[in-house]
């Protein structure tokens, strides 16, 4: 696919870029923006639309596809990608062709941010320094944890050394929690990391959203306990875990209603496994929003998450969660006050919590109002405006930096 630009915004004229203030030209790479409803697509294109609404200029660099499932945010270069084997709904960049190379020759960037470190983000860093553009980098997928789900163990080693190697020549690398900070840490990538949380609208995920009637649409009476699932629908999110605790719940007779909300390959599988669940299909805005509030607990055994977007909302929601005690929920789940941390891959101590919480209606009531209290620091304007305090750190470094350059240049003449 060649590539081709599409734009919601107006290109505000160069000569408008205030001394004082170094201009601010973001060239932003990653591997998933519009083509595919994650968490990563959705964080990037709200952090895109609010270097905007700050006076920013951003140009995206991403796989499109014809008809995406979300709108985008800002200027979009298509980036000539391939379907992965098996997993169609994601894209492998194919790195910078030429005419894409001349989109950002054209856009001059000030700064480089790669969110993946594919073969796209190699070839941006590459640029980048030839062009002596600082690059900052964030951290969006654990790498590591998805090797176990593919059987792919033996190339850990080699995965962390290469992603040593690229890390350590980006300025800053934005981690969103930190467990996975820590994580990095271990493996020797120590210098310039940078906490860059999620955040929620609190506004749209709250529990003024339950509602009886959506319930009862689907056959949910008003005293039965729900408990939900929220993610597309793949296997590493843990959907086997879930399965097997729902089964494990059925078996003995432990009253509730089972609700996943999502979509993706594994659904067709899911859907023979759990006969008696309800499947709403992908879900957003509003329609999400009732989803998790008409919900009473949130079951989420994903250990593959460097966030947990799907967690914050259905604690913003007023449900208690039972989540893995890894990177995606430590960060943000007080055990035994905003739900129950279990061992990852654990099905009786997943089962055991999920149990505990449906029988104890005052547990589940307020785990689930301090789940809600917990939230309310979590605003995007304030997550966004902290990562635009980092690009302008980055920024004035580097024009202080050519400063210095010309200065000394100037000397050396006369």
């Amino acid at each position: 696919m060649d590539s081709a630009t599409t734009s919601t915004a107006t290109r505000p004229p160069r000569g408008s870029d205030c001394p004082s203030s170094p201009p601010k030209r973001v060239a932003l790479f990653t591997g998933a923006y519009n083509h595919i409803a994650d968490g990563v697509s959705l964080t990037l294109n709200r952090l895109v639309e609010h270097l905007e609404q700050q006076g920013a200029e951003v140009r995206i660099f991403a796989p499109t596809v014809d008809d995406p499932p979300i709108d985008h945010a800002g200027s979009l270069v298509s980036a000539p990608s391939v379907p992965l084997p098996g997993r169609s709904d994601y894209h492998f960049t194919l790195g910078l062709s030429s005419s894409m190379r001349r989109e950002l020759e054209a856009f001059d960037p000030t700064l480089v941010h790669i969110a993946t470190p594919d073969l796209l983000g190699q070839q941006a860093l590459s640029f980048a320094q030839s062009a002596n553009t600082p690059v900052v980098a964030s951290y969006h997928t654990h790498f590591s944890s998805y090797l176990k789900y593919y059987h792919l163990g033996l190339l850990e080693s080699a995965l962390w050394s290469y992603l040593r190697r690229f890390y350590q020549q980006c300025e800053h690398i934005y981690v969103p929690s930190t467990a996975i900070g820590a994580a990095l840490e271990e493996h020797g990538i120590t210098d310039g990391l940078r906490l860059w949380q999620r955040g929620v609208s609190t506004d749209r995920f709250t529990p003024r959203r339950r509602s009886s009637a959506w319930r009862q649409v689907r056959g949910i009476n008003d005293n039965e306990v729900v408990v939900t699932f929220v993610s597309r629908l793949v296997w590493e999110k843990g959907l086997d875990v879930y399965a097997r605790v729902i089964r494990q719940l059925e078996d003995r007779d432990i009253p509730h209603r089972s609700l996943i909300v999502g979509d993706g390959p594994a659904r067709e599988d899911l859907e023979r496994r759990l006969p008696n669940t309800t499947f709403t299909g992908f879900l957003e805005g509003d329609d999400l929003a009732r989803a998790y509030a008409s919900s009473d607990i949130f079951l989420f055994p994903s250990d593959t998450e460097t966030f947990g977007n799907v967690t914050l909302e259905a604690m913003a929601s007023g449900l208690p969660t039972v989540g893995a005690d890894a990177a995606g929920s430590r960060d943000l789940v007080n055990h035994e006050e905003t739900g129950l941390l279990c061992e990852p891959g654990n099905v009786a101590a997943f089962t055991e919590a999920t149990r505990r919480i449906i029988l104890d209606t005052s547990l589940r009531t307020s785990m689930g109002r301090a789940a809600y209290r917990r939230t309310q620091d979590f605003t995007w304007d304030a997550i966004l405006s902290k990562m635009n305090r980092y690009y302008d750190q980055i920024l004035g470094r580097s024009v202080s930096s050519s400063s210095e350059r010309a200065r000394t240049r100037s000397l050396a003449v006369h």
